[in-house]
């Protein structure tokens, strides 16, 4: 799974009151003893900032851009702190963390959804102003549990010292926080979370997510809330989640939830429960709602997602014939009652928004039928990219793994999937280092990678979880020097075997959404996505669009760009004109014709 950098602020809220009615020179005085006496304090937080994600940059290294911040807080004579309604000081404002996948960024939003539902209707950029604070959590891998026990000492502190920080304007929560764990770490480690030392107030499984408001309401009774229990048929279909990130043109939406592979490095059975899907109309009602919403991108998630079937209307809809799987490819699990296929959906999903670009993660190897490929070829609104989990290039492993597949077999597949769709994007996950690896297996895996020349890879050490078949049956034997060399050679490799996916796109002409100010050059460029997955940044000046307006392109805009160089990681393009999704692929086709 793609590893996700954690979902929050990255700015602390600023001592209003304090601030208020001053210049800059004091406001930045004060800021300045507020920092010293937090890093300095006996229980100091400060090691577990949010800014020490990956993907965030730590404030401590920004003073420029903190000071602007700061700045402009103190110019605002005006500026007060937020007053709750009496609802909201009954029920408190949350605020939410989230690790891992892109699908915890969307229970997180089905979580909003429920909150907002049974009265809690306020959320806020800092933990600081919280009365609930939410750690959605991921389970695959120790480094992501490691992060997530740092963040909850930090907020563990500001309940254990809320009075404290309040009278010294660290705090502005109207009492102190309660503390909800949520996700695949929740299932996984519920008791030690709870017998943390008071640290957590309630524990949230995956699938219990309509009971928090009841959970927190234990609390209140000097209870601990916990509810983890996995379920057969939950997949949160009548719920329109709240969506995080209200300015951005994509979306993610949850189709099924789950996961029947049992691989033997995996815990996601373990925490997410047995593979479920929604039914057809709970998802084409909406992406109907995102697509008057203006989004133009939909991210179609699930641990599983090309496993999809849904068994919901079987009485009134004939489901698909096809359910072979890829060739060369079989399965622990059999499928009993056989439905709607992915396949179907996403022909659906294309054909009734044509102006929707379609994505979908992640799948596994064994589910790509002929059908499904052909279909991804044939529509132009599904992305030609395809997210290809190989994990290891050594069939001993494969068979270790009990991924169902072979070195040949998957190799078969690339071909396959490369000859039915000529121009198609791959990337893929691998895991060095599992029981019993050797360096011939390792070797094995280098040569997948340049066999096949991945545009995207996401790689990792392994990390054994408990409950898994590896955990009962295996012995964890690879050191941790021999994986973390393994992981340097793997990345490597990859770097070196990818440059080619970006340098054949030289000349030719794509289409781009845009999703803002290219962050290397804010004030003159624009950076977005092609069909294919690969970042494109381009100098924004005025084009013509359909509708003959001459302007500079905005987000959301989709913009044809010739591609005149390439580095191993992104494209840099020239600007031709502004257009839609439907008229680029027409236009495009009427050329091809005229060729």
């Amino acid at each position: 799974m793609t590893s996700l950098s954690p979902l929050c602020s990255l700015w602390s809220r600023p001592c209003s009151a304090a601030l208020r009615g001053t210049n800059i020179k004091t406001a930045l005085l004060h800021h300045l003893s507020h920092r010293h006496s937090f890093n300095d304090a006996a229980s100091s937080p400060s090691r577990f900032s949010r800014a020490r994600s990956p993907f965030l940059t730590s404030l401590s290294n920004r003073p420029s851009v903190h000071f602007a911040r700061l700045s402009a807080v103190a110019t605002e004579s005006e500026q007060e702190l937020t007053v709750p309604s009496e609802s909201e000081k009954t029920k408190g404002r949350i605020y939410h963390e989230t690790y891992g996948c892109q699908m915890n960024i969307n229970d997180m939003e089905i979580v909003l959804s429920i909150m907002r539902a049974n009265g809690y209707g306020e959320t806020v950029p800092d933990p600081e102003s919280a009365e609930v604070i939410f750690i959605n959590t991921c389970a695959i891998r120790d480094n992501a549990e490691q992060k997530v026990w740092q963040r909850l000492n930090y907020f563990w502190f500001l309940k254990r010292e809320w009075k404290n920080n309040i009278s010294i304007g660290r705090s502005f929560s109207l009492k102190p926080p309660k503390i909800v764990v949520l996700g695949c770490m929740a299932e996984r480690l519920k008791d030690k979370i709870l017998d943390s030392d008071k640290m957590v107030d309630v524990v949230c499984g995956p699938d219990a997510y309509r009971d928090l408001p009841r959970l927190l309401e234990e609390v209140d009774y000097g209870n601990k809330g916990i509810n983890t229990l996995l379920s057969l048929e939950e997949t949160y279909a009548d719920i329109t989640p709240v969506r995080i990130s209200t300015n951005s043109v994509s979306a993610f939406v949850s189709i099924m939830r789950g996961c029947n592979n049992m691989c033997s490095f995996c815990i996601v059975p373990f925490t997410r429960g047995r593979e479920r899907s929604r039914p057809v109309e709970s998802i084409v009602k909406e992406v109907h709602e995102l697509y008057k919403q203006g989004v133009k991108e939909v991210m179609l998630l699930g641990q599983n997602v090309n496993s999809y079937n849904d068994t919901s209307e079987l009485e009134t809809l004939e489901p698909s014939s096809n359910w072979t799987l890829s060739d060369g490819f079989s399965s622990i699990s059999k499928v009993r009652q056989k439905g709607f296929r992915f396949s179907d959906l996403l022909s659906r999903l294309s054909d009734e928004f044509p102006e929707i670009r379609f994505r979908f993660t992640s799948p596994h190897p064994k589910d790509f039928p002929d059908e499904l490929l052909v279909l991804m070829r044939e529509r132009y609104n599904v992305c030609k990219y395809i997210h290809l989990p190989a994990q290891s290039g050594s069939s001993s492993v494969l068979e270790s793994m009990r991924r169902g597949y072979t070195r040949e077999a998957y190799l078969e597949l690339v071909k396959k999937i490369r000859d039915i769709i000529p121009d198609v994007g791959i990337s893929s996950d691998f895991i060095c280092g599992f029981c019993g690896e050797t360096e011939e297996d390792h070797a094995e895996t280098l040569s997948l990678l340049r066999t096949v020349g991945y545009d995207m890879a996401y790689m990792f050490a392994y990390s054994m979880r408990e409950k898994t078949h590896a955990h009962r049956n295996y012995t964890d034997d690879v050191a941790e020097e021999v994986k973390q060399r393994r992981l340097t050679e793997l990345i490597q490799t990859f770097r070196d075997s990818t440059g080619h996916n970006y340098d054949s796109q030289i000349g030719t002409v794509q289409l781009i959404l845009v999703e803002g100010p290219n962050k290397r050059n804010p004030e003159k460029e624009m950076i977005g996505k092609s069909d294919r997955g690969h970042r494109v940044s381009f100098v924004n000046v005025p084009l013509r669009g359909e509708e003959a307006e001459v302007r500079e392109s905005v987000i959301g805009d989709f913009v044809e760009v010739r591609i005149v160089s390439s580095t191993k990681a992104s494209l840099f393009g020239e600007a031709i004109g502004r257009t839609s999704l439907s008229k680029f692929y027409e236009k495009s086709e009427e050329n091809e014709l005229v060729g």
